[in-house]
């Protein structure tokens, strides 16, 4: 039987975040794609911080990476994806923000998997925060998934991560088209010097009197503005900022050590937010204690959005896992 990917809700009640907020009733939204859960290997998606559960479809965020004879093919996987709770697009916000950090939502991903009876996964497969959300939920559940797949992402958010999220988060307060502005800004740190003259030489929108570029943004900022609420992002960005796996506990290696997945780390040579450097130490620290950890980069001059770009380079990395 293949599924609808119609969005389904669990109720999880009276969770209680890291910072000790309570939520009597919290909804956690999901879609499944290809067969029914149970029937075949489950992989998990987890989206990035403008993405959702509609991973392929219409709209579908991931359509050249997931689907029927796809990389990830859903006549073989059944694909499950939760929605963050808070990202709006089930009709649920979240207007306190800060009261979640990565590891809440990780936490929340994980009841989620034991409600739907689900022992464990075939993978568990994010980009960026939504990758990182995946090391969390690793961290927390050792035994959880078969492969841990984090792309263009870390199991820590570094200062400079950190740095540009709190600047996000001024845009956001401060501005009177705050989605906006914080998105133009944004769209520079998930590209590179390098894309930008690749696909715009300079040029000018001669109707407009602009640069070509200055119009680009202005677009990327206007269609987000049309889909995307202002808490939805305060939210996405807060997640962001708090990714890391050994807040409140021992090393990195301790808590890495734990994770009995096979984990491969895909970073982008030209990353400025999750820097290829990062992702190297992380793989050159795992692999003196854990054997099944692997390292592959994406090549390309587009940055950080390089996993959503780059396809043929993720299907060649990923086609062996699946």
């Amino acid at each position: 039987m293949t599924l609808e990917n119609k969005i389904n809700q669990i109720q999880l009640q009276n969770f209680i975040t890291e910072s000790g907020a309570l939520y009597p009733i919290l909804h956690l939204s999901y879609q499944v794609f290809g067969p029914s859960l149970n029937t075949a290997p489950i992989v998990l998606v987890n989206h990035a911080l403008t993405g959702n559960s509609n991973v392929i479809g219409e709209q579908g965020w991931w359509n050249d990476l997931i689907g029927e004879s796809k990389t990830i093919d859903t006549n073989k996987y059944t694909v499950l994806a939760f929605n963050v709770p808070g990202n709006g697009y089930d009709g649920f916000g979240i207007e306190n923000y800060q009261d979640f950090n990565a590891r809440d939502i990780a936490r929340i991903f994980n009841q989620g998997i034991k409600a739907l009876q689900i022992s464990q996964l075939y993978a568990i497969i994010g980009g960026s925060v939504g990758g990182g959300i995946a090391w969390e939920m690793a961290a927390l559940e050792p035994k959880i998934t078969q492969h841990l797949i984090p792309i263009a992402t870390d199991w820590k958010s570094t200062d400079w991560l950190i740095a540009n999220c709190f600047l996000q988060e001024q845009i956001l307060a401060n501005s009177s088209k705050p989605i906006e502005d914080a998105r133009i800004h944004a769209m520079l740190c998930y590209r590179t010097p390098e894309s930008f003259s690749s696909k715009f030489q300079r040029t000018t929108n001669e109707e407009l009197a602009v640069f070509n570029i200055e119009s680009w943004l202005a677009h990327h900022g206007n269609k987000l503005q049309k889909r995307f609420q202002l808490s939805a992002y305060k939210m996405m960005n807060q997640l962001l900022k708090t990714i890391d796996i050994t807040r409140g506990r021992d090393s990195f290696a301790t808590v890495a050590a734990t994770i009995e997945a096979n984990i491969h780390i895909i970073g982008i040579d030209s990353d400025l937010f999750f820097t290829a450097n990062e992702n190297r130490g992380t793989y050159e620290e795992l692999k003196k204690y854990k054997e099944n950890v692997s390292y592959q980069e994406i090549v390309s001059i587009h940055g950080h959005d390089a996993f959503l770009i780059e396809y043929q380079q993720l299907h060649n990395l990923l086609a062996p896992i699946f």
